[in-house]
């Protein structure tokens, strides 16, 4: 088993950065890929980005590709989500996720999930 809690969510201006932060315990943190993902209100949680075990791949949604930058400390057991330049379309509840084999952009890819972190963009 790998637990998973994120932090750093809250309330930001359109164009202002968060740093999100997903600590791990349990199980060794570093064998899984890291995912990020969200939800807005009425609709389905998507894909936002991930890391490789080793860290040296990531993956993003188009959506986030040159604002956010995904990273992980594994010495931590953490994972990080860098957001820079937000838009009040990034407001939803941010997941971080760990999973070991599949496609990192797929939700049935992780094993382990957390509660999520709200994040709030204003414009």
């Amino acid at each position: 088993q790998v637990q998973l809690v994120e932090s750093g969510g809250g309330l930001v201006q359109a164009g202002g950065s968060l740093r999100l932060s997903c600590a791990a315990s349990g199980r060794t943190f570093s064998a899984y890929a890291m995912g990020w993902f969200r939800q807005a209100p009425g609709k389905e949680r998507e894909f936002v980005a991930a890391i490789t075990w080793r860290g040296g791949s990531t993956y993003y949604a188009d959506s986030v590709k040159g604002r956010f930058t995904i990273s992980r400390h594994s010495a931590k057991n953490t994972g990080y989500l860098q957001m820079n330049m937000l838009k009040p379309e990034d407001t939803a509840l941010y997941y971080c996720a760990a999973g070991r084999a599949g496609s990192y952009y797929s939700a049935t890819t992780y094993d382990y999930w957390g509660r999520g972190t709200q994040v709030t963009v204003s414009s």
